[in-house]
């Protein structure tokens, strides 16, 4: 239930999960938000809010494999940095693919930002990423990216473009390429009055991650970067939040401005871990002499609890529902009892077959309900890749508990399941030796189980949360809770999530049925 307790902007973010690089605008009094999906799909969740502290998931953009083509499917490919916009009357997002990179940056369109949105156009001879789409007053359109393959490697470049028909209108040249950090990328261009300001993210989407901005008199510059950057940086700091940068700035509707951008909560012992991805935090922003200040007093965040209670009576999936690498109409049926699901072709390649939710909150608990047919198996996981989960499967007559970590396969010897549907159970709890003077702590404790008939729960197993966190196993991904049959099928009856955020969560409420 709602709670009235607020916390910091500062540490608490306000779309909380993995929903990085996020992307902002505002249409008379409403606001919207996308983010980064990487491999999963649907991809480019899409948010809005009246306030821009409560957020609510509204869709996804790239519902079709039309607009977001599977490709390679590797980790952390899929769907990168993204600019959503408003113009002209219709809302416009430009995105690139990771993986099928040769296609060019995907344009799609649309007067509804909650969908649907528009059959993609491709910008070719654009090869890049972070592609960003603004407007001079005569309507002119610019693209600015990270373009690929120049004489002096990737850099900041910029062309004039019909984004209707994906044409670029002049070979693209390179405009402001940052303070001199490392990989200079996220650009955002604003025209302020009459001066246009270039945004970028530098320094690595790590611990030396920062905001950093110039100003000129054209969409082309010439820049002159501002003397207080970093705008906005939390490296070589204690703070609880890192990697702080990839921002986006937005006008409120009385003229005042705010920032959105990403950052982790790394816990545990050096060199801490971050198990959730990258997250959305907010920032208010005041102009000084011509400039942006993006590190003035945090504003005040309501803090809600994460619930979710599903039964899948619906054919309709909450958009929360997604796949990494695939595609939920290809395995899942809604039936009166509950959401069928079916294993893939290849049990190599399970994940495809998985249905995911991101988890939102340091600690929490999960339940899944799950009818297995005979001869079929139902694995509970919680993913950070194919290489790093943990998992607590059924046949139905036993359960076990089996984990992955790189190259090394863990299983726990099975026991009697209850009789009946199964309710397989995933939680989160503090690392037992945090604030020990002198121990070596994970970020958490991952307990694998079975509720027993009687209401309680049998535990079988208890892992370090450490080995699924970005730290150990790279790429961009956050956890996700997923449900999959490993074999034959199985029918999902019910999802719980009660999240137990004890340092204080954000004002993303994921849905409540």
């Amino acid at each position: 239930m709602t709670s009235t307790r607020t916390a910091s902007s500062d540490t608490a973010p306000v779309i909380a999960g993995s929903f990085p690089d996020p992307t902002a605008c505002r249409v008379g009094d409403d606001y919207y938000l996308a983010a980064s999906s990487f491999e999963h799909f649907p991809g480019a969740p899409v948010f809005h809010s009246r306030d821009l502290v409560s957020w609510q998931q509204i869709g996804n953009v790239l519902t079709t494999r039309r607009q977001f083509p599977r490709g390679d499917g590797r980790p952390s490919g899929g769907v990168f940095g993204s600019t959503l916009r408003h113009h002209d009357g219709r809302f416009w997002f430009i995105t690139t693919n990771m993986s099928t990179l040769g296609a060019g940056h995907t344009i799609v369109t649309a007067t509804d930002p909650a969908g649907p949105w528009s059959e993609p156009v491709h910008v070719s001879g654009a090869v890049g990423l972070d592609p960003d789409l603004a407007w001079d007053r005569d309507g002119q359109c610019y693209l600015t990216y990270v373009g690929f393959g120049g004489p002096g490697g990737a850099a900041i470049v910029q062309a004039r473009l019909d984004p209707d028909a994906g044409t670029l209108l002049e070979e693209p040249y390179p405009v402001w390429q940052g303070t001199g950090l490392a990989f200079p990328e996220g650009p955002h261009l604003y025209l302020v009055d009459d001066t246009w300001y270039l945004l970028l993210a530098e320094g690595g989407t790590e611990r030396g991650h920062a905001v950093t901005i110039a100003r000129g008199p054209s969409p082309a510059g010439p820049f002159e970067a501002c003397p207080g950057n970093p705008v906005l940086t939390h490296r070589s700091t204690a703070h609880p939040v890192q990697n702080v940068g990839h921002a986006d700035l937005v006008q409120r509707a009385d003229g005042t401005w705010v920032a959105v951008h990403l950052g982790v909560r790394p816990r545990g012992t050096a060199p801490g871990f971050h198990v959730l991805g990258r997250e959305t935090f907010l920032r208010p922003v005041s102009w000084e002499d011509g400039w942006p200040n993006l590190q003035g007093p945090p504003l005040d965040v309501p803090v809600r609890s994460h619930v979710v209670r599903e039964s899948f009576t619906t054919a309709a999936l909450h958009p929360r529902w997604v796949v990494p690498a695939g595609d939920a109409a290809e395995f899942t049926t809604a039936t009166p009892d509950g959401l069928l699901l079916r294993a893939a072709p290849d049990e190599e390649r399970w994940s495809s077959h998985l249905l995911c939710s991101r988890v939102t909150d340091l600690h929490w608990s999960a339940t899944a309900t799950v009818d297995v047919a005979p001869g079929s198996v139902a694995r509970f996981v919680l993913r950070l890749d194919d290489r790093h989960w943990y998992a607590v499967q059924t046949d139905g007559s036993t359960v076990s508990a089996r984990g992955r970590i790189g190259d090394f396969v863990h299983d726990v010897p099975s026991r009697p399941a209850p009789g009946g549907a199964v309710r397989l159970h995933l939680r989160s709890e503090p690392d037992p030796a945090a604030h020990r003077p002198g121990a070596n702590s994970g970020p958490d404790r991952v307990v694998l189980g079975v509720w027993a008939p009687d209401g309680s729960l049998v535990r079988l197993a208890s892992w370090d949360g450490r080995y699924l966190s970005g730290e150990v196993a790279a790429g961009f991904n956050g956890r996700v809770l997923g449900v999959a049959a490993l074999r034959g099928e199985a029918t999902l009856l019910a999802f719980e999530y009660d999240g137990n955020d004890l340092e204080g969560a954000s004002g993303h409420v994921p849905g409540r049925e």
